[in-house]
């Protein structure tokens, strides 16, 4: 519990989030709710979330905006603090949280840096630093918008910068980073195709150069080393798998009219 005038709801969507999740609830142990969706994890996820909060919600997976849009709508305070579950609340962040919305201010939400590990180890550039995401807000007026898997906050009103990081541990091995890859670039394919997006030539061949170019030598990837050409490589593959499997749904949906 905060132990403050205005009261704060943590909410986290999951799905086998065995690894990361005790660590990332015990950082919200000072707030006054903690909403769990779980999209019906099939190891111990929501075992040990058990431990931490008893608000723990299971709903079919049915897009990442939509996890968290359902996970706002069961929250009860006025204050939220959204965190995905390789996340976690650093100390100087949490006192600032408490502060903030405990002060006067014309502000409905907050962008919070995230500090982000790769491999192991702190990533200063490559496109990851600085990297600010509007994580703290007033429910009233905030809702989950953006083309999955890429979610973001919408926000009415004003909004401010707090100084304190949340710390993201992001992949701990290659063979995580690929495998959440190939599940990604089907959601985003998907969701393109929902849209009526075509792939292009430019996807496939030009694009791949352009984001290359702009990871390793505009955003400083050669800076952190093997990790910066590991992120670059694979943020590469990763949009050109969205693009090949865009395609791949519209060439069926081609073959199909054509039958």
């Amino acid at each position: 519990m905060t132990g403050k005038n205005k009261k704060i709801s943590a909410v986290v969507i999951t799905f086998n989030e065995e690894e990361n999740i005790e660590e990332c609830l015990k950082s919200l142990l000072w707030t006054d709710e903690i909403i769990i969706v779980d999209s019906f994890s099939n190891d111990n996820t929501v075992e040990i979330a058990k431990r931490y909060t008893s608000k723990i919600y299971q709903k079919v997976f049915s897009g990442h905006i939509e996890q968290k849009n359902f996970a706002l709508s069961l929250t009860n305070y006025e204050w939220i603090i959204s965190l995905d579950a390789d996340e976690r609340i650093s100390n100087g962040l949490k006192n600032e949280i408490i502060e903030t919305i405990n002060s006067p201010s014309s502000c409905n939400g907050y962008f919070i840096k995230r500090e982000n590990y790769y491999l192991g180890k702190k990533i200063n550039h490559s496109g990851w630093n600085p990297d600010y995401k509007l994580r703290l807000f007033k429910k009233e007026y905030a809702k989950w918008d953006g083309i999955n898997p890429h979610d973001s906050i919408s926000l009415e009103g004003k909004k401010g910068y707090l100084k304190n990081p949340i710390i993201h541990y992001t992949y701990k091995n290659l063979t995580q980073h690929f495998s959440q890859i190939d599940y990604f670039s089907s959601i985003g394919a998907k969701e393109y195709y929902s849209k009526k997006k075509q792939c292009r030539f430019y996807h496939l061949l030009l694009l791949p150069f352009i984001t290359i170019f702009k990871k390793l030598i505009i955003k400083g990837a050669f800076l952190d080393g093997s990790r910066g050409i590991m992120i670059s490589m694979a943020t590469v593959f990763s949009e050109f798998l969205k693009y090949a499997k865009l395609w791949e749904l519209n060439e069926r949906e081609r073959r199909s009219k054509k039958t």
